[in-house]
C-alpha cells in the first residue's frame, strides 16, 4: 500500500525559549542552510546567532502563536487530513526540523501498513536550503529505518497548471476589486546558492535574463522558478506588467536575492501604489514569515511610508483546489 508524507520546513514546539533555541540551533546547523565551514558554522550558531536572535524570534512567534500551537504545522496538518479523506490512503505529517519528524511520519505510515510511500515536500520550488536537504534526510531516515520501503521523493511545482490554478483561486478569494499592485513575496535565498545548484555552473546569474534563455539550470534555480509561478499567476489573473512585481524576503546578510520585500514596500507609495495586496507563493502554509514579517511588519511599514490600504493575501493552506491538486500530484 502505498502512503503519502508532506513535508514542510518546521517550527518550534513551543513558545519557551529553550524550545525557540533548539529549533534555530537545528535548522541553523543544517550545511545546506547556512553552506560555512563547519567549525565556523558552530561558532556563528552556537554563540551568536542563536543566543543574541532567540529572544527576538520568541517575540515574534508570540505575535503569531494560536492556542492550537504553531500556524504552520496546524496547517500542514490541516491539509493532510484534507488529502487523506481524498485519496483514502494514509497520510502524515512531518516537519524537516523539529517535530512531527520525518522519522516519526515514515514510521507511521509502515505501521499503516504502507510499503511505498511518496514524501511530498511542501515547497513549489527547488532550493538547496529546502528541496535539497529534505530529500537527503528522507532518503537517510528511509535507509535507516526500512531500506526495503519503495521511496519516491516528488519534485517541484511550482509551473504545474492545477498548483497555479489553486493558487490563482486562493489569491483571487482575497485580492480586493480596487488595488493598486499585488507584489509577489518570496522567501529570499543567497545568490551563492543559486550558483551552487546550477549544474552548468556557468548561465544561473551570469546575465540579467539568465532566467529568461531556455536552459538545463532551470529545473534546479529557485529564481527561474519563482518567475515563472508569478509569470503564470500574473497571466491567470489577467493583470497588467505594471500592476504586479515579485521581491524577496527574509534575507540575513548580503548577497541575497533582490529586490528586497521590506525596501518594495516602503517605496510602494512613493510610485502612486497605495492600495496593495502581498502573497508569498514560497509558502504553502501560513507561518511566522507570512504572519509576522508580512501581516504585521510589513503592514506597518506600508501604512508608516504613505500608503493606504494593505492586504494580506493568506496562503494557499488548506484550499480545495489545491487538495485536487495534491491528489493527482501523488497519483501520477
Amino acid at each position: 500500500m502505498k502512503g503519502v508524507l508532506l513535508i514542510n520546513l518546521g517550527s518550534p514546539e513551543n513558545l519557551e525559549i529553550s524550545s525557540i533555541k533548539k529549533y534555530l540551533k537545528e535548522f541553523l546547523s543544517d550545511e545546506y542552510v547556512l553552506d560555512l565551514p563547519k567549525f565556523l558554522r558552530n561558532i556563528l550558531v552556537n554563540f551568536i546567532i542563536v543566543p543574541f536572535r532567540s529572544p527576538k524570534t520568541k517575540e515574534a512567534y508570540e505575535s503569531i502563536w494560536t492556542e492550537n500551537g504553531s500556524p504552520l504545522i496546524i496547517n500542514t496538518k490541516l491539509i493532510s487530513k484534507k488529502l487523506e479523506e481524498k485519496i483514502q490512503k494514509p497520510v502524515e505529517t512531518s516537519m524537516r526540523y523539529q517535530k512531527p519528524s520525518i522519522e516519526e511520519g515514515i514510521k507511521n505510515l509502515i505501521k499503516r501498513g504502507c510499503n511505498e510511500i511518496i514524501a511530498v515536500p511542501l515547497y513549489p520550488h527547488y532550493a538547496q536550503s529546502t528541496s535539497l536537504t529534505t530529500e537527503l534526510e528522507v532518503k537517510r531516515l528511509i535507509n535507516k529505518v526500512n531500506s526495503e520501503i519503495n521511496l519516491t521523493v516528488s519534485p517541484p511545482f511550482y509551473n504545474d497548471p492545477n498548483y497555479i490554478k489553486s493558487l490563482c483561486d486562493s489569491i483571487s478569494k482575497n485580492l480586493p476589486n480596487d488595488f493598486d499592485y499585488l507584489l509577489f513575496s518570496y522567501h529570499g535565498i543567497p545568490e551563492r546558492h543559486v550558483r551552487k545548484m546550477d549544474p552548468t555552473s556557468s548561465h544561473c546569474l551570469e546575465s540579467k535574463d539568465c532566467c529568461e534563455k531556455k536552459s538545463v539550470s532551470h529545473q534546479f534555480c529557485y529564481r527561474h522558478q519563482v518567475k515563472m509561478t508569478s509569470e503564470l499567476c500574473a497571466e491567470e489573473l489577467n493583470l497588467n506588467n505594471d500592476q504586479w512585481g515579485i521581491s524577496f524576503q527574509s534575507r540575513i546578510g548580503p548577497g541575497w536575492l533582490q529586490p528586497f520585500t521590506d525596501k518594495v514596500i516602503e517605496d510602494l507609495p512613493d510610485k502612486n501604489m497605495k492600495k496593495i495586496a502581498v502573497v508569498c507563493p514560497a509558502f504553502i502554509a501560513d507561518n511566522l514569515e507570512t504572519l509576522e514579517e508580512v501581516n504585521i511588519q510589513g503592514k506597518d511599514s506600508f501604512l508608516n511610508s504613505g500608503g493606504e490600504e494593505f492586504t494580506f493575501i493568506p496562503c494557499i493552506n488548506d484550499n480545495d483546489l489545491f487538495i485536487d491538486f495534491l491528489m493527482g500530484f501523488v497519483s501520477e
